[in-house]
């Protein structure tokens, strides 16, 4: 597959999720990623992971999920030959990605105004938790820290149970995605015209705006205070998860004719005319009677089964699985979204990791390589430049590399 970012270099600077995600999906689109490590230890998350033995080796699972693909060199910044060998890299780099705490880079004297005398067209990326400046920006922030100040927490679980942290690095996730999407923006503009950018990807500010298309406005817009609601849906019922004779359920009732729907498969057909339930307002008014009548019709039969009947009605329902169970299902394995490489641990077993959320021409982006280890590739990049065999030895003794 011809892939969109084919030919593009990425120097990625940037370590643990936010920023290793954000590159991992300019890789899958075909980016050319050259991950820059610091000597000896390299990313955090090398040392992250389920599996003790691998993250002793500097391939531990964290590590693994969001760096295939990418090539590793290591560079000690704070050494003046390794500073140059990174300006070096710059003036045929396209995209330079950062996720250092505001001011490291500018210390460093390798900021962004700095770097587009090197390359003006260079697209500069900045990954932090509270972004470049304000009152936060210094603040050291981790997934966690930004779910609380987004409010996220807040909404998460319901009166009893919130706040409580989302079940996966969603914050990470989101400003990783933030930032690829800018990048790749920049990248189209300045295929038109040349220019560079500067780019200030803040977890918290990309956060916020994933959240803006209900609670955000129905603050700001409605004065509605969001409030925790646990499985139920802020602006219909029945939606929701429900209690079956055996198993949970998640339905969803959006528009008239599902809940008209949904009354038939339930055999309540008078529900529809209740003037309790006939309108979409009156029925989220009376949503906890409405669910107690639900339940009671559902303990009929298990929630597989009423899957197939809610489905085969137009009604949107759908079963809680296990991340175990969805990764065996038959629908991802039929959209190829794991890519698995024989014996990458160099211990005879496998590593999978997870490809991109979408396809190309009915394919699924991927990448040929599996993750680097520590400095696989600093002599392949050197030799690039015009270091020899002796000079690259050189900058190793020195402590460069």
């Amino acid at each position: 597959m011809n892939l969109p970012l084919h030919g593009i270099r990425v120097l990625d600077l940037t370590n643990i999720v936010a920023g290793p995600l954000a590159t991992y999906q300019m890789a899958l689109m075909g980016a050319d990623v050259i991950k820059i490590e610091t000597p000896g230890t390299g990313d955090l998350s090398r040392k992250m992971g389920a599996d003790a033995t691998l993250a002793k080796r500097g391939m531990g699972v964290s590590y693994c999920a969001l760096n295939a693909g990418k090539k590793s060199i290591t560079l000690n910044l704070k050494h003046d030959e390794a500073k140059d060998i990174f300006r070096k890299l710059v003036k045929n780099a396209d995209v330079v990605m950062e996720n250092f705490r505001p001011g490291v880079m500018q210390r460093l004297g390798l900021d962004y105004p700095h770097l587009k005398t090197i390359n003006p067209g260079i697209i500069y990326c900045s990954v932090s938790g509270f972004g470049q400046d304000g009152p936060l920006s210094q603040r050291p922030a981790y997934d966690q820290i930004v779910q609380g100040f987004s409010g996220l927490m807040s909404l998460t679980g319901d009166e009893k149970t919130a706040p409580t942290r989302a079940g996966y690095i969603a914050c990470d996730a989101m400003g990783a995605m933030s930032a690829a999407f800018a990048v790749s923006a920049a990248l189209v503009r300045k295929l038109k015209t040349g220019e560079g950018e500067c780019i200030d990807v803040s977890l918290l500010d990309a956060t916020l705006s994933t959240m803006a298309g209900w609670v955000v406005s129905n603050y700001l817009n409605a004065g509605a205070v969001p409030k925790p609601m646990g499985n139920e849906n802020h602006t219909a019922a029945p939606s929701g998860t429900y209690r079956c004779g055996q198993g949970q359920l998640n339905i969803v009732n959006n528009e008239e004719h599902q809940f008209h729907g949904l009354c038939d498969v339930v055999g309540h057909s008078e529900w529809k005319t209740d003037a309790r339930f006939a309108e979409r307002h009156t029925r989220v008014s009376n949503r906890a009677v409405l669910r107690e009548l639900l339940e009671q019709a559902l303990a009929a039969k298990t929630a597989a089964e009423w899957e197939v009947l809610f489905t085969d009605a137009g009604v949107p329902a759908g079963p809680v699985l296990t991340v175990p169970e969805v990764l065996a299902h038959p629908q991802v394995a039929h959209r190829d979204l794991i890519k698995t490489f024989e014996n990458a641990l160099g211990d005879g077993r496998d590593l999978s990791v997870a490809k991109s959320g979408y396809r190309l021409s009915g394919q699924q982006p991927s990448v040929d390589t599996p993750p680097p280890v520590l400095g696989e590739h600093t002599a392949e990049t050197l030799g690039g430049l015009g270091y020899d065999a002796l000079a690259i030895k050189g900058l190793a003794s020195r402590g460069v590399i």
